[in-house]
């Protein structure tokens, strides 16, 4: 099964052991996710959710300022991403309490590293749907399947780099990401120094999807950030 899109995905770890965030971070990293933020107290862990807005957390339930649970119900004052508590404790008390807070799943310590990626694939999957193999942009209709742009009477083939740079931002339509999240998309683990290959990707897809590509309506610049897609409802 494809992963690949879950990748982009930024998750937060909040425990308070660094050598077990370390390993959480180690872990997550040799999976292939590469935007990991870390806090080791509550009050930390809600400046990162503020700050680097995560599309997962994963909670322990025992933090030096405050318990999990609580905390959870203060994330869910201003976010609804997905919540998965780790703790050490084994209690059906515990893991019925968190999961009626509305937590997505609870994974007792100690774990083995692939039961964490596999329980972390579930939850983002039920969470953010794979993107749709056709997009109905403003002046055209993509088709991820066949890598083609209908644009009238015409049609314009992608290239590998363009179709993996339209997926990403598909699968993020209308949230900004960032030149160095789309660099790591399109290149991989050292996406530094494609900055300008990405720009002259952008020109290119473009030129293929917009009816005036100086004046885009669909691939937007977002000065200074990166570049999100919108697409017609």
């Amino acid at each position: 099964m494809d992963n690949s899109f879950l990748y982009i995905k930024t998750l937060l770890l909040v425990d308070d052991e660094p050598d077990l965030l370390k390993m959480l971070s180690d872990i997550l990293k040799d999976a292939g996710f590469q935007k990991i933020l870390m806090a080791a107290t509550g009050k930390e862990a809600v400046a990162e959710a503020k700050k680097g807005k995560p599309d997962l957390i994963i909670l322990d339930v025992m933090l030096p300022d405050k318990d999990g649970f609580s905390l959870m119900e203060q994330l869910r004052s201003f976010t609804d991403v997905p919540i998965i508590f780790l703790t050490a404790k084994d209690e059906a008390a515990d893991k019925l309490a968190g999961l009626g807070l509305g937590a997505d799943d609870y994974i007792v310590k100690p774990f083995l590293p692939q039961e964490l990626i596999l329980r972390i694939y579930a939850v983002l999957r039920r969470s953010y749907k794979e993107d749709n193999p056709l997009v109905v942009l403003d002046g055209c209709t993509v088709d991820f399947d066949r890598a083609e742009v209908y644009k009238g009477n015409e049609i314009f083939f992608l290239t590998a780099k363009e179709h993996m740079l339209l997926k990403t931002l598909a699968r993020n339509e209308g949230k900004i990401i960032t030149v160095d999240a789309l660099c790591e998309a399109l290149w991989g683990d050292n996406p530094f120094g494609y900055e300008n290959s990405l720009n002259a990707h952008v020109r290119r897809v473009r030129e293929k999807i917009e009816t005036d590509p100086s004046n885009p309506k669909s691939l937007i610049t977002i000065k200074g950030l990166g570049y999100k897609l919108i697409m017609r409802k």
